[in-house]
């Protein structure tokens, strides 16, 4: 087969991709299949299919894939800076997206929890990292701003509770939450987790700020200190 005939097939398999994209939105795309037309807008001159199977079978999913670091995708033999500065613009979307319908939800946030677990999922979950972050919260308990508080090592975060409280009161927030992910997967609080939530909780309750809950999340799970008893046990004990 000429170049000129491979070059026409692969066109030509592109313009199909973007017609049953277009039909469905995707929804009847597999992982690979969705990969690949993303790549044709960073690999314009080069059949993208065999790399889209690479990267799904190096990485797992779709997720996995525009959520790699940079290191590990550059391992792919056609992976290179455009490629994964459109992953990056699709990640940023998404947090992007899901932030703004947290946002703009005029319900309280005890009333919003898919769209909370949505945006904690798509800024953390896939972090190698553990990080915690503050979500800040008005008087009716909407959400006004959010914030990173720390990075840490591949198991553990930790914060001064004082840290959190200035923080707080700097946003002018009546009430907060802290979410954090753990990388391994387990979602399952440590007993640090259960102390720092403790501290924080106490320290909150002496300045009257509301520590609605604690999130941790995973790429596939989530546990809420709330929705387990865990907080009002704290509460509890706190009191």
């Amino acid at each position: 087969m000429t170049d000129n005939n491979i070059k026409s097939d692969y066109i030509g398999h592109r313009q199909r991709l973007r017609e049953r994209f277009l039909l469905s939105g995707g929804r009847d795309m597999p992982d690979y299949e969705l990969l690949e037309l993303l790549l044709t807008t960073a690999i314009p001159r080069r059949d993208v299919k065999p790399i889209a199977k690479k990267l799904i079978r190096k990485f797992g999913s779709f997720a996995r894939v525009i959520n790699a670091p940079k290191e590990e995708l550059f391992e792919v033999d056609g992976i290179k800076d455009s490629a994964y500065t459109i992953f990056r613009i699709i990640v940023a979307a998404i947090e992007r997206t899901s932030w703004q319908n947290l946002c703009e939800s005029e319900l309280p946030i005890l009333l919003t929890t898919d769209a909370l677990l949505d945006y904690c999922r798509a800024t953390m979950a896939f972090s190698d990292v553990e990080e915690l972050h503050i979500i800040y919260l008005n008087s009716k308990l909407q959400v006004i701003k959010q914030e990173l508080m720390q990075k840490g090592t591949v198991n553990m975060v930790s914060i001064h509770p004082r840290e959190v409280i200035k923080a707080a009161l700097s946003n002018k927030a009546s009430a907060i939450i802290l979410a954090h992910n753990h990388p391994s997967g387990n979602v399952t609080p440590s007993s640090a987790d259960v102390q720092i939530t403790m501290q924080i909780k106490e320290a909150c309750t002496t300045i009257g700020i509301r520590l609605i809950d604690h999130i941790i999340i995973s790429e596939s799970d989530a546990y809420s200190f709330s929705g387990s008893g865990l907080l009002g046990q704290i509460i509890q004990r706190g009191e």
